[in-house]
């Protein structure tokens, strides 16, 4: 006896039913308001002495791509109004899915902060489940925040914020339109600890993907070295072209010492490179003095003859502009360097606090360093990368933080502004300084007390 075969050797017969049993049922089409009421006008014409046109309603289940069962409870809801003498309403009652519990989301207001800090727990206080609440912050109606603490001002730190800020608008256009000055003769230099790796780090791997286990002895002891940044504002000639990147340099307090043992890492006697942890006044002097002022002799333009500032935070190891070692090696070269202290409390009057080492860290984290060699090679290589563009563009976000400093009745509660700078430098109409509000500037004048330029 033969065995039986399909036509079409080719395919195969079984599988493809399987599939169309497997297969996602299609979407219910649903009718709109404007369908429904073609539908019930069409059936109406066709309704003659108390029947309805034999196949109509096949008909229209056809025309209309529903089943045949849709247009029938349609027509009986018609039919039942008219039996009670009330005009039919076929308007559709789909409200684009189900509502579920509504949730009066003012009610998010009288819960204390401290018990919204997650979904779960704001859910509880809401009486609603998790994934409503999901729901509506991806919907936006609810926000998420992240917030950072910020240093408590005095107010003897708020009055010197607005005379700092104020000391840098160029004098003569205070009472008419308060410009910037340019900054192109400012440094700020500024202390920073970059770690090994952090505690917390988010990966995205592959469903099947093994989790990656990092190790170390003691949380609390990663490794870690403090660096000492120096920066200024990028400069351009009339064509667009960058002739100074700003960037002094970035230098690591570590120290080189010889192995007192032999392990399986390295023999006695091998130059170890080891971090600094103890940063004292010895320490930033000599960083100051021998590398920081030299670096900026160096690489600053030859054609600027105005004086130097160096714009430090007020930390005790630092020096003041007095120290005898400093003035003589500030003034030498035919160069005529001072020091000046920020406000205190005031990290976002710093390039580097307000911006430049965020964008270093990231970079510094993607090359996952392994040694205190190769963590000093990697910062020093992130601090090279930064763009001039980039470091430019943090300068301008200082002009628009000091707006919002005398805005704010010179407090810090404000958020960094955008001014959407990448996108005016590629339309060619970046400002190389901001003005500050009329208004503004003359209020923070009122109530300034002094207001040295610098």
């Amino acid at each position: 006896m033969e065995a039986f075969t399909f036509p079409n050797s080719g395919e195969d017969p079984i599988g493809a039913f399987l599939d169309t049993l497997i297969q996602a049922p299609a979407k219910v089409r649903r009718l709109s308001n404007l369908e429904r009421n073609q539908i019930v006008h069409t059936l109406s014409i066709n309704y003659n002495n108390q029947k309805l046109k034999k196949g109509m309603i096949n008909k229209i289940a056809k025309d209309y791509g529903v089943s045949r069962v849709t247009i029938s409870k349609l027509w009986q809801k018609v039919l039942q109004s008219t039996k009670k003498g009330e005009v039919p309403n076929v308007q559709t009652n789909y409200k684009g899915g189900s509502q579920g519990i509504l949730l009066n989301l003012e009610k998010v207001r009288s819960i204390p902060l401290h018990l919204r800090t997650n979904v779960r727990t704001l859910a509880c206080q809401l009486g609603a489940s998790k994934s409503k609440v999901h729901r509506l912050i991806q919907k936006g109606k609810i926000k998420s925040h992240l917030n950072a603490l910020k240093p408590f001002l005095t107010p003897s730190n708020m009055e010197a914020r607005v005379n700092f800020v104020l000391k840098l608008i160029e004098s003569s256009t205070l009472h008419t339109n308060p410009t910037y000055i340019d900054m192109f003769s400012i440094v700020h230099i500024d202390e920073k600890w970059f770690y090994m790796t952090r505690t917390s780090q988010k990966y995205y791997l592959l469903p099947d993907e093994q989790e990656p286990h990092r190790r170390c002895k003691s949380k609390r002891f990663i490794t870690k070295i403090i660096f000492m940044s120096a920066v200024a504002r990028p400069r351009y000639d009339a064509d667009g072209n960058c002739t100074f990147d700003g960037k002094i340099g970035i230098f690591p307090f570590t120290f080189d010492e010889p192995a007192a043992r032999s392990s399986k890492n390295r023999a006695r006697g091998v130059i170890e490179v080891k971090p600094i942890e103890s940063i004292t006044k010895v320490v930033i002097k000599q960083c100051l003095l021998e590398k920081i002022i030299p670096a900026i002799k160096a690489k600053w333009p030859l054609d600027w003859n105005r004086p130097i500032v160096i714009q430090q935070d007020n930390v005790r190891p630092h020096i003041c502009n007095t120290n005898l070692d400093f003035i003589e090696v500030a003034k030498s070269d035919g160069f005529n360097i001072t020091l000046a202290n920020q406000p205190a409390n005031s990290p976002d009057l710093n390039i580097n606090d307000l911006g430049f080492f965020r964008i270093i860290q990231g970079s510094q984290h993607e090359k996952a360093p392994t040694t205190v060699c190769e963590l000093v090679g990697a910062v020093i290589e992130a601090y090279e990368e930064v763009s001039d563009s980039t470091l430019n563009h943090v300068w301008l976000s200082l002009m628009r933080c000091m707006t919002e400093i005398l805005r704010k009745d010179e407090n810090n509660n404000y958020k960094l502004p955008h001014v959407g700078k990448g996108k005016l430098e590629r339309l060619g109409q970046l400002p190389t300084v901001l003005n500050a509000p009329l208004d503004v500037v003359q209020k923070a004048l009122e109530m300034a007390t002094n207001v040295p330029m610098l």
